[in-house]
């Protein structure tokens, strides 16, 4: 069987997607589906490349018993469109510059994260907002309705 390869996507891949990445990797190792994933995240832009997940961002997942680990921000790559089932990003501005870097989206295979939990709104910022909890609880319903929607 070959792995479901998702990769979420943020502006600068320090907050908002890399959390996603590990809360989706905690997710699926939860149900015991692992194996059948291979999950990572990107940027946008070329603003935060070679940083690792941003402190609080670190905290938040250490609160809530996500395993993270360190990593560098990388941006999203035309290979990356091929490369990957599902491409999930956390706002507006993200689908546009998505489109700016990759074209259209021919195999429809972008997302908005939180219209897998049923809203038409973007993942808070808390790069803005300072609030990572918001984030993480907009996360956790993002995550978990994209993954109910796979176990269809």
């Amino acid at each position: 069987m070959n792995k479901i390869k998702v990769l979420f996507i943020c502006h600068g891949n320090i907050c908002r997607s890399p959390m996603a990445e590990y809360i989706f990797k905690d997710m699926v190792e939860k149900a015991g589906r692992a194996e059948d994933f291979e999950i990572a995240s990107a940027a946008t832009s070329t603003e935060e490349i070679g940083n690792d997940l941003y402190p609080p961002a670190r905290r938040i997942l250490f609160q809530k018993g996500i395993k993270y680990g360190y990593r560098k921000a990388r941006q999203i790559t035309r290979h990356d469109y091929g490369y990957y089932d599902y491409i999930i990003a956390m706002d507006e501005n993200n689908l546009r510059n998505l489109k700016k870097l990759l074209g259209d989206d021919v195999d429809n295979k972008i997302s908005l994260m939180m219209s897998h939990a049923g809203y038409h709104r973007d993942v808070t910022d808390p790069w803005y907002t300072g609030d990572f909890e918001k984030t993480y609880n907009d996360l956790i319903e993002g995550c978990t309705g994209f993954f109910k929607e796979l176990e269809k």
